[in-house]
């Protein structure tokens, strides 16, 4: 059955989170979530204080309620007394602020002239001091989509949590690596449509912040937050959505959930919800307001350097680009948002023999290939050996039927030149030569079976196609 949203009264918009591959944003401590040693380590207890408007958010209080003990761990190589607060602040990370504007620019917005720190009141142990520090970048954005227009009233940066580990009846466990990793916050206003237009609006999102090659990549380092109400229900925040795919029908169930809720017509509160992966939700927290908010004392107001920053070209417009040299449209997505798409397009305009298709092919899903199968330390294997691999190719040295087969060995023997000369081509004289004793040899027997030996022994010696088409002429 397809639901009528706007009979419904649906109204929805998201917040959507995006770690940047930077220095960490008030420290120079890497942004790395190794936890390789746990040789940090403190207790914590912490209360909420009030914000700027003089009284303590509804938010902090319940946390705060639950007295519970807060135990952080963490590598003295990704954590400093920053994170402990034991040090103030050190000046902002000036890479990640210009990251931030350059999102802001690519999303329309219009650049804050004054950046003030502020600190948000966060008492569930997931930050050390009991806040968080953000700032707001830019406002009035918009972005573009198939159901119209979504604005962006707020671009924000700050402070990555804290990474919880562990819990039990008396404490939580938190990982302090995580802490202080820059952190984008993009919020929209109301004008999602329905639950596909907001999956189709946080791909658009974090498409946008990946196209300046500076987002972090992997599980956790974004995260989507969906805000959404329907006629007679309060507002409800919708946490901790990873994948995106699971976005529609957790917005489907909420609102079967809703409906249910109002028939009961009890006393219904704003408040926060956790996404499970089944497509249920839970009931976490009440919903946070403006009183946790008040400016960062140790941090004066900074004054953007908005001059000069340009938009990047986005991951969707470089692989339509790429699609043109042949490639499909899922491979041509994939390579463009690995950010693959110059490499490819170098590659194809050097080695006019082989097809920009199997370049694009051998530089990502192959090597996945390699790496899921065979266990082949990929990370090995250099733009120089590709280069040297595709310039055999082009030439005809070794056959395309031997790539993955050199591509294992280079890891461990490095020379890729030494490793190709196992594989150089026969010449065609040679090789109908060599198959026409085993054409004999097998005579009478099926092409398959001839075919079968002919390519065991001449595997990486002549390509399939072309011991097919001479077996096929000599076996006539």
């Amino acid at each position: 059955m397809k639901r009528d949203y706007k009979k419904l009264g649906f109204k929805s918009g998201l917040e959507v989170h995006q770690q940047l591959e930077t220095h960490k944003l008030f420290c120079n401590c890497p942004s790395l979530v190794r936890g390789k040693k746990k040789d940090v380590k403190v207790e914590r207890q912490l209360r909420a204080v009030a914000g700027e408007m003089g009284k303590i958010d509804i938010a902090a209080a319940y946390e705060m309620e639950k007295g519970k003990k807060f135990i952080y761990v963490g590598d003295s190589d990704d954590v400093c007394l920053v994170e402990l607060d034991e040090e103030p602040p050190h000046p902002i990370n000036q890479e990640a602020l210009q990251i931030a504007l350059q999102i802001a620019k690519m999303m329309n917005a219009t650049i804050v002239d004054e950046i003030q720190v502020m600190r948000k009141v966060v008492v569930d142990g997931s930050n050390v001091s009991g806040f968080q520090r953000t700032m707001l970048i830019a406002t009035d954005g918009f972005i573009e989509t198939s159901k119209g227009k979504v604005r962006i009233p707020g671009i924000y940066l700050e402070e990555e949590a804290c990474q919880r580990l562990d819990e039990d009846k008396t404490s939580i466990t938190w990982g302090l690596d995580r802490l202080g990793i820059s952190l984008m916050e993009i919020a929209t206003d109301t004008d999602i449509k329905d639950a596909e237009h907001a999956k189709e609006t946080a791909e658009k999102i974090g498409m946008i912040m990946r196209s300046t090659g500076k987002a972090k990549r992997g599980i956790g380092t974004i995260r989507q937050d969906v805000n959404m109400s329907i006629k007679g229900h309060p507002r409800v925040e919708i946490k901790g959505f990873q994948d995106l795919k699971s976005m529609p029908k957790i917005i489907e169930n909420e609102i079967k959930r809703e409906l249910k809720e109002m028939k009961k017509k009890k006393k219904l509160e704003p408040h926060v919800r956790k996404a499970n992966a089944d497509g249920t939700t839970d009931y976490q927290r009440p919903m946070p307001g403006a009183k946790r908010m008040y400016p960062e004392t140790d941090i004066a107001p900074i004054k953007p350097e908005a001059k000069g920053i340009k938009k990047v070209e986005l991951i969707a417009d470089k692989a339509e680009k790429i699609k043109k040299l042949g490639l499909g449209k899922d491979l041509a997505n994939l390579i463009a948002k690995e950010g693959l798409t110059d490499k490819i397009s170098v590659f194809a305009k050097k080695f006019k023999n082989v097809k920009p298709a199997f370049i694009a092919e051998t530089m990502l899903p192959t090597m996945k290939e390699l790496k899921r199968k065979f266990n082949v330390a990929i990370e090995n294997i250099t733009d120089k050996h590709f280069e040297a691999i595709f310039d055999a190719v082009d030439k005809g040295k070794i056959a395309k039927d031997s790539v993955i087969e050199v591509m294992k060995r280079i890891p461990k023997e490095k020379d890729v030149v030494k490793i190709m000369k196992d594989y150089t081509q026969m010449s065609e004289k040679d090789l109908e030569k060599e198959l026409k004793k085993i054409a004999e040899e097998m005579k009478g027997a099926p092409f398959g079976a001839v075919m079968g030996k002919a390519m065991g022994k001449f595997k990486g010696k002549a390509s399939g196609q072309k011991i097919s088409e001479i077996l096929k002429k000599l076996l006539k």
